[in-house]
């Protein structure tokens, strides 16, 4: 049976690059085509095995498309393509529930591995990425085990990463947020702290161990 594939990025070249690379292959469909997030919600149905989905789509983010379509399709394989060898993008990705993190300029083979493993139910990363990875989730989970138990783990994250001294732009291009969730975190954040402002939950969160 052949494995029904969906590709999912706003970049014509390259997702028309993809399609025509997986024609090639046996075994291989391309039975759907994205260059959104709305589209991917639209077109991406239960007869789809795997999707090759971009982080960075043009009215949103592949991650939070990622979260939507496993929850309405389950058995759906998610296999994300992109730019970014960053560990905290992989991290979020898995928690939305992607099968495999694959960094763009994988030759054909890489990219034919891949799809396979995913579809059996592998779970695929590329080792560097994966080492990194590693370190942050250790990290997150001494960082949700600890300080501030009012908080919800997401709310720990941003504060960890305000605690770095990161503005609200960066912090949402590293969790994959829009910047009006990263805003309504803060502010839950300072509220849950009792904090009055940004810098003295900075302080409370360095005493604590975060932001280090």
């Amino acid at each position: 049976m052949s494995i029904r594939v969906a590709v999912v990025d706003d970049h014509p070249v390259f997702r028309l690059g993809m399609v025509a690379l997986l024609g090639t292959l046996d075994g291989i469909d391309v039975v759907a085509e994205a260059s959104s997030v709305s589209q991917a919600l639209d077109v991406v149905t239960a007869d789809v095995d795997v999707v090759l989905m971009d982080i960075e789509l043009g009215d949103g983010s592949g991650i939070e498309a990622t979260a939507g379509l496993v929850a309405k399709h389950p058995a759906l394989r998610v296999l994300m393509v992109t730019m970014h060898e960053d560990a905290d993008l992989l991290v979020a990705a898995m928690r939305a529930g992607a099968r495999g993190y694959l960094v763009k300029g994988a030759d054909p083979s890489g990219v034919e591995r891949a799809i396979r493993a995913v579809a059996g139910g592998e779970l695929i990363v590329g080792a560097a990425v994966a080492e990194k990875a590693l370190g942050v989730m250790a990290t997150s989970r001494t960082v949700a085990r600890g300080a501030f138990p009012e908080l919800t783990e997401r709310e720990r994250e941003v504060l960890d990463l305000v605690a770095r001294g990161y503005d609200n732009a960066t912090i949402s291009r590293r969790l994959v947020l829009s910047q009006k969730t990263v805003r309504n975190h803060v502010s839950n954040v300072l509220g849950k702290l009792g904090a009055v402002d940004r810098a003295t939950a900075i302080v409370r969160a360095r005493e604590a161990g975060l932001g280090i």
